[in-house]
């Protein structure tokens, strides 16, 4: 092999190694590390707005599931052919494991599925998703060399001696591996641009970024997670352009590119609009009236859903209080016996 091929960055000629019986997938492991590292991150940030971190791993237990079913349903609808065209096979719509999942089905059922966690644990959405978002670009990052080791999504073709190019196998997705010659060698397709790499960096950069502003500006009411939109669907936008692997095409551009577009014109018309109407943080990361039994896991409440050292010195003698707290609170404990 000589210098100028050295110069290209490598691929892996397998995809899957078997332990036993039990197949080991580079696809499904680097997605299960990705979900460990954004849970990892969430319960960090939800720690430092005040919340239980231990809540996050009951949350992603309904989010995870959900969102890989809003993955896998996002992608067949947006490229039925292959399962349900000429020659397609209907059964490999299941194979999740041979590569295809959409992000944005992902994120919209599993933003589906937390939602049901956090109605659950009395928990706002808003503030849950904005501590989680940094953590799913982190978790996208490490996902993308899931297509590494399936030598997909790459870009157009480029000379073998640029450091850049990705060296990309005949691939046989059925078995996971490189289609070899009778030689016995894998067999070469070509050298491509790595957009897979392309967007590992960018999802980096862009959770970085999302950290600082939200220290920076005191985010709050899911504008972290409209911001991670946003920065997303730019990177997501540009990089759809540069593939060249099979796609559904709108008036000419990526269907992905138009969900890039709409989706970044959404988010920051929530961000502006957001901004205005509520400025700052959440005052609690709870719903009220609270659920019955009160505060959910010991975090922090609404302030005037905790009673105040001395309150009692503030009744007469006869036990009335004159600033109407006693009712106050009498309306409270109603609405927790209630319920939701």
């Amino acid at each position: 092999m000589n210098g100028t091929v050295l110069a290209a960055i490598p691929s892996p000629t397998q995809g899957v190694w078997h332990l036993g019986p039990l197949p080991l997938r580079g696809y499904a492991l680097c997605i299960l590390i990705g979900i460990g590292l954004a849970i990892w991150v969430a319960q960090k940030r939800w720690a430092a707005r005040g919340g239980d971190p231990t809540v996050v791993l009951d949350i992603a237990t309904w989010a995870v599931p959900f969102g890989v079913m809003g993955g896998r349903l996002y992608h067949v609808v947006t490229s039925p052919q292959q399962y349900f065209g000429e020659n397609g096979d209907p059964v490999r719509a299941l194979y999740i494991w041979e590569g295809g999942l959409g992000i944005w089905g992902a994120i919209f059922l599993g933003g589906v599925g937390a939602w049901i966690a956090c109605r659950r644990r009395g928990i706002l959405l808003p503030p849950f998703a904005d501590a989680l978002a940094p953590g799913i670009l982190f978790a996208q990052a490490f996902g993308r060399w899931g297509n590494w080791f399936n030598n997909e999504l790459y870009g157009k073709a480029l000379d073998e001696s640029n450091p850049l190019a990705l060296k990309i196998y005949e691939w046989d997705s059925s078995t996971g591996q490189a289609i070899r010659n009778a030689a016995g060698d894998p067999v070469v397709k070509g050298y491509f641009e790595a957009t897979f790499l392309y967007e590992c960096v960018w999802n980096v950069l862009a959770a970085l970024f999302i950290i600082w502003a939200d220290r920076r500006f005191k985010l709050g009411h899911g504008r972290v997670f409209a911001l991670y939109v946003m920065t997303y669907c730019i990177g997501r936008g540009y990089i759809e352009t540069l593939r060249i692997d099979e796609a559904n095409h709108i008036l000419g551009l990526r269907l992905n590119v138009w969900t890039a577009i709409l989706l970044f014109a959404g988010s920051l018309t929530y961000f502006v609009v957001s901004s205005r109407l509520r400025p700052g943080r959440e005052t609690t990361l709870y719903r009220t009236p609270l659920p019955e039994g009160g505060p959910v896991d010991g975090a922090a409440t609404e302030p005037d859903s905790v009673e105040k050292p001395g309150a009692d010195a503030e009744k007469d003698k006869d036990g009335a209080d004159p600033a109407g707290k006693g009712a106050g609170e009498e309306a409270r404990t109603a609405a927790r016996e209630s319920g939701d």
